[in-house]
C-alpha cells in the first residue's frame, strides 16, 4: 500500500502544522498533526488527529517521524 501525503494547516488552537494521508484510492485515510517542541507530553513528534475507515476509534499515537506514522497507518490499513 502507498500513502500519499498532503500539507494542510489544522486549526488545532496550538498545533497547525499537519499532514493528510491518502490512500491507492486517493481516500483521505488520516490527519496528522506534529506537536510543537513546547508540548509537555511529546514534544515535535506526530499525532494521529484523525483516523477514518479502519482507523476511526482506535488509540491515538505519536510517531517520531512522519516515516513511523505511514508504516503505521499502512500496516492497519493493510489487515484483513
Amino acid at each position: 500500500m502507498t500513502l500519499t501525503l498532503q500539507p494542510v494547516r489544522v486549526a488545532t488552537g496550538f498545533d497547525e502544522e499537519g499532514m493528510m494521508a491518502f490512500d491507492d484510492e486517493q481516500r483521505l485515510v488520516a490527519v496528522l498533526v506534529r506537536l510543537s517542541d513546547e508540548n509537555e507530553v511529546a514534544p515535535g513528534q506526530w499525532y494521529l488527529e484523525a483516523g477514518f475507515g479502519r482507523l476511526e476509534g482506535i488509540n491515538r499515537p505519536t510517531f517520531s517521524n512522519l516515516d513511523m506514522a505511514k508504516d503505521w497507518i499502512g500496516q492497519r490499513l493493510s489487515r484483513t
